[in-house]
């Protein structure tokens, strides 16, 4: 080695130090400004940018949604042309959920630290490039590199929703707050099952992932102009402050964010409530997953009618996200569990009416009725609210993260289990496919009905400002 190679070498790993300091700046949130003292134009910011962060979280998140949801509308197209096979196919959606779940962990603690428009931004539009890439792959390798990619990139998206739900809007109004905002999966849903299964059923499987790629480009631009970063950032107080809506518990300002996202691992009721969320994600995404095949081959429908069937539920579970968080705040008083369990009363009815009820399309529709409308009021209570109310608010994205690993665990698990199940009772015979669900469907329902009963143990759980 040269006199000069230890100083060249010095000089490019203080530029890579440097390179990605400049990095971690740029997304980190910026600093808090001093408060305007004009109570007038405080007013007017909050209620300007409230809008605008809500309206952008919720459309830009439901479109983008599509990005994780393509893989189940094309699998049937997928394996009627021989490219993947039920088991390959849970093998690359399993990635997507595995991926997920340890990035909604890992992102749920940076998103409380980060400039959630850039942050955000940048989740959505990598998802939407690993879309694109997706409706080029035909190996089996490549497209669980992609879709365990667009995984991890899609974990940006919910924890840092979240956070900016609890920047700006306050704990008396957050319930139907982030009940609204918990629509964002039914529209990504029913723009899934109806729109790109329209377009799968046209164009083929290709442009299945094509068009929500390209759309979600377009969402993450959307995303960038209109959310904003804390009030703090501003100048303006916190919204706690400006609504003067505090819970009367002991605040934990004094320790570092850092400290407090840590202390939450020691809240008992979270682990429970992971679980629930857990088991209740098996059953979301077993029918995001495998619904448009399961009507397809054991109900007779086509993927345009298959896929309109299924956004029935996702409409009915925008009625559900929207009443949860009224009927948890007005009725119960901001109380989950009592609202849970009335949730999941209606979610299981729907699913015996789905699987057991007659053959009849329009017991089949009052059954997604009731599926769509009792999921999604427990997805938006299990899978954020309630941990939510449960930790302190400004590690809300650590309290996210938690839920987000042991939620997403859950439905990678589902998506092997029930590919293996699915493909282990399918027969072909003479070139003809036939399948048995009835194995996997006990897998689906056993599922929700822990989850029921695990949220029942948080009856009388404490909450936290």
């Amino acid at each position: 080695m040269s006199a000069g190679e230890p100083e060249i070498e010095g000089l490019r790993l203080a530029g890579r130090a440097s390179a990605l300091g400049s990095l971690l700046k740029f997304f980190a949130t910026g600093a808090d400004r001093p408060v305007l003292q004009d109570s007038a134009a405080v007013d007017t910011l909050f209620r300007y940018h409230r809008v605008r962060v809500m309206v952008a979280i919720t459309l830009c998140y439901g479109v983008i949604y599509t990005c994780r949801l393509a893989l189940g509308v094309v699998k049937k197209p997928l394996i009627d042309a021989g490219v993947f096979g039920p088991a390959e196919l849970g093998m690359i959606g399993s990635a997507l959920f595995y991926a997920y779940a340890i990035g909604k962990l890992t992102n749920g603690f940076l998103a409380d630290h980060a400039n959630i428009k850039r942050f955000l931004a940048l989740g959505f539009l990598l998802t939407a490039l690993c879309n694109v890439g997706m409706g080029f792959s035909t190996t089996v390798a490549l497209s669980v590199l992609l879709w365990g990619l667009n995984g991890w990139f899609q974990s940006f998206g919910a924890p840092s929703s979240v956070v900016a739900i609890t920047a700006w809007f306050s704990n008396r109004e957050r319930g139907r707050v982030y009940g609204l905002w918990s629509t964002a999966h039914s529209i990504g849903e029913g723009l899934t099952f109806l729109v790109v299964g329209a377009v799968v059923a046209v164009l083929g499987w290709r442009w299945g992932f094509w068009v929500p790629g390209l759309i979600g480009i377009v969402m993450a631009a959307v995303a960038y102009r209109f959310v904003q970063d804390r009030p703090r950032t501003l100048g303006l107080p916190t919204v706690a402050d400006w609504r003067n809506d505090h819970y009367a518990q002991v605040s934990t300002q004094q320790q570092s964010t850092f400290a407090t996202q840590l202390s939450i691992v020691k809240i008992a009721p979270i682990w429970i409530l992971a679980l629930a969320s857990s088991t209740i994600y098996i059953t979301r995404y077993a029918i995001n997953s495998w619904g448009v095949l399961y009507l397809q081959e054991a109900r007779g429908y086509s993927l345009t009618m298959a896929g309109t069937l299924l956004m029935i539920s996702t409409i009915a579970g925008m009625v559900g996200a929207i009443s949860y968080g009224f009927v948890s705040d007005k009725v119960f008083h901001a109380r989950r569990p009592p609202t849970n369990l009335v949730f999941a009363i209606v979610e299981l009815a729907g699913l015996v009416l789905i699987f057991f009820g007659p053959a009849n399309t329009s017991v089949l529709i009052v059954g997604m009725v009731l599926f769509g409308i009792g999921l999604t009021g427990l997805v938006t209570a299990l899978g954020g609210l309630f941990a939510v109310d449960i930790c302190p608010k400004r590690v809300a994205g650590a309290a996210m993260g938690l839920i987000g690993i042991f939620s997403y665990l859950g439905a990678a698990i589902q998506e092997n289990v029930s590919g293996h199940l699915i493909e282990r009772g399918m027969t072909v015979v003479d070139g003809v496919r036939t399948y048995d669900f009835s194995t996997v469907i006990w897998f689906w329902l056993g599922s929700s009905l822990l989850s029921m009963l695990l949220a029942a143990c948080l009856w009388r759980v404490k909450l936290h400002d």
